[in-house]
């Protein structure tokens, strides 16, 4: 299958001489892997999760995040394959549609029942973590190109839509038994997967190089995303390119907008990493505990400065679903002297916790770990 060079380009119709254009080569290292990562996830030829039926559910995707050239490219693309045999939707088929419409409106209420009904149609670890990461690549890539368009002039005109706080879990238990996190923290949490991790041993010597040279070695989440490893291996250098550049917008605003897309999706557990990373930076350690502490149905923004007002309302009104951004939204952060590399650098931190957020919360749940006495 042909694949373009940079797809988002094409899509958001970049004038190549236009500041954005100089910014995303700016961020080159965040646009080449965005775009290796869509090119593996749409070249494997993968006996767990078939092609064509991976371009027949991203087509579904792009529709659901209101995103019609990106709904078209992937029904074009799905022209070129074979087509399925008649006799309808399969067991394996309405698994797959469930879980992905639940991933893509309302991960939080994701739960290992889900996972375990995926197996029963069928799917295998590969095959579901591969599901995974293709509904949460979408979801990043929407949003992706939602926000460039916007930069460019095609965000929403009038009033803005207030973003509220999402719920999150609240049992007190684990599937597992362990203590379960039922408020937003920035404490140092554990994560427990629902499907089993790849063991350590089971990876080839070059896969194992390959995790070490991430950090990922020890970690139960980056070994089951590890069952698709290629595909792990670009949506970690596609973070790196997001998150660690010099230059434009702050680091600690870039933790800032992550910590504000898990709470617009309740992921308790990213929002602690990021939290923490941000209050480290900024030094505004009250600040992001009264982000934190924001209420389900709550505005996410009050209270805080004007600057990160602007901030938590644009990345809010990009984290739901479909895409709430409009141009005030934009002139906002322009009005707070933003330029065109922060504002993507905003974008695409943003975007890319739309991806990690959704991998976390249908994959596993954080705990407590148990205090060292």
């Amino acid at each position: 299958m042909t694949q373009p060079d940079d797809l988002l380009n094409a899509l958001a119709d970049i004038d190549p001489d236009s500041d954005l254009a100089r910014a995303r080569q700016v961020r080159h290292a965040a646009t080449q892997h965005t775009q290796g990562s869509y090119a593996l996830l749409f070249s494997q030829q993968d006996e767990d999760f078939p092609l064509p039926d991976r371009l027949t559910l991203a087509a579904q995707l792009a529709e659901w995040h209101a995103q019609p050239g990106l709904q078209a490219h992937y029904l074009q693309q799905r022209s070129l394959q074979p087509d399925r045999p008649a006799g309808g939707a399969s067991e394996r088929d309405r698994a797959a549609d469930a879980f992905a419409h639940r991933l893509t409106f309302e991960p939080v209420n994701a739960a290992p029942a889900h996972i375990a009904e995926l197996q029963q149609a069928g799917w295998s670890p590969r095959g579901i973590v591969t599901l995974a990461q293709l509904v949460a690549f979408i979801s990043f890539q929407s949003r992706l190109l939602a926000g460039l368009r916007a930069l460019q002039g095609d965000a929403a005109q009038g009033e803005t839509a207030s973003v509220v706080a999402g719920h999150w879990h609240d049992a007190p238990l684990t599937a597992s038994g362990n203590t379960a996190v039922t408020a937003f923290t920035q404490r140092e949490l554990g994560w427990e997967p629902w499907l089993a991790a790849k063991p350590l041993a089971e990876f080839s010597a070059d896969e194992q190089a390959t995790l070490a040279k991430f950090g990922h070695s020890d970690s139960d989440y980056f070994r089951l995303l590890a069952r698709n490893l290629p595909l792990l291996e670009q949506r970690t250098l596609t973070d790196k390119g997001i998150f660690y550049t010099a230059g434009g917008l702050p680091r600690a605003e870039r933790e800032l907008a992550a910590t504000v897309v898990s709470k617009v999706n309740g992921c308790i557990y990213c929002a602690s990493v990021h939290a923490r990373k941000a209050s480290q930076l900024s030094k505004q350690d009250e600040a992001i505990q009264k982000l934190l502490n924001v209420a389900p149905g709550t505005v996410l923004s009050h209270g805080q400065s004007p600057r990160w007002q602007a901030l938590i309302a644009f990345s809010a009104a990009l984290s739901v679903t479909p895409s709430q951004l409009t141009q005030q939204h934009i002139d906002a952060l322009l009005e707070q002297g933003l330029d065109t590399l922060a504002l993507l650098d905003l974008i695409q931190s943003t975007a890319f916790f739309a991806w990690a957020n959704r991998l976390m919360l249908t994959l596993g749940e954080p705990f407590l770990p148990q205090q060292q006495g």
